[in-house]
């Protein structure tokens, strides 16, 4: 009987040491996924970080052209406002005079094409 208890007491032991076993390999395999995880997460962060240095960048050179069209864009208006003014002053004493006199001095004549019925 001790011999039978003896093997049924080694039986549980040795059950008990896998049992053992089994939880330590899970928590190391717990432990390993965690750590690839992490080293994932780092490593997206990173990825992450350099696509945004180079967003940022092709952005900046993107607005900075942008900015500088704007300006260029902005000065070809004032020159041709300029343009214009100075056009504006110096035809508008003539055109004004030219107007008037087309109004004012009219000549009575008779249509060339009209005919006289008689």
């Amino acid at each position: 009987m001790t011999s039978q208890s003896q093997g049924i007491n080694q039986l549980l032991q040795a059950e008990k040491r896998a049992k053992d076993k089994l939880e330590e390999a899970k928590k190391r395999k717990v432990k390993r996924l965690k750590q690839a995880k992490e080293e994932a997460m780092a490593e997206i962060d990173q990825y992450r970080m350099q696509k945004d240095k180079e967003f940022r960048l092709k952005q900046s050179k993107i607005m900075g052209s942008q900015s500088n069209l704007s300006d260029e864009i902005e000065e070809k208006i004032l020159e041709k406002i300029q343009a214009l003014n100075g056009s504006y002053n110096r035809y508008m004493e003539s055109v004004i005079t030219q107007l008037l006199s087309m109004v004012c001095d009219m000549k009575p004549e008779i249509h060339v094409n009209y005919r006289a019925t008689n």
